[in-house]
């Protein structure tokens, strides 16, 4: 089990690890929410809690809980720009539909 992040995306965390002065990470996680269902969770990880798995990648940390980690197992988080927009994208093998806002995902 595991996922991934994309150079751009690590680059970005990075950047905020450091603007932030303080992390070992970022965590990724899922959260009952939305019209679909289930919504990407990102926060800072300042520590690694037992039973959650670190991956790493491009000299980034993901910490992943293991309860999460079975609906975004195979996972790529990249970071992309559209015009004024940007943020995180998630390609998440695992999910079979999505809202029409994009904000939620059933598995």
């Amino acid at each position: 089990m595991a996922i991934s992040i994309t150079e751009n995306a690590a680059g970005h965390v990075a950047r905020q690890l450091a603007e932030r002065g303080s992390g070992l990470g970022i965590r990724v996680g899922v959260t009952t929410t939305g019209c679909s269902g289930m919504a990407y969770v990102l926060e800072f990880a300042d520590q690694v809690e037992d039973g959650d798995r670190v991956f790493e990648e491009h000299g980034v940390k993901i910490v992943v809980d293991p309860k999460s980690l079975v609906y975004i197992d195979g996972t790529e988080m990249d970071f992309v720009k559209q015009g004024v927009n940007e943020g995180f994208e998630f390609r998440n093998p695992n999910v079979k539909g999505e809202c029409g806002c994009g904000e939620s995902f059933t598995i």
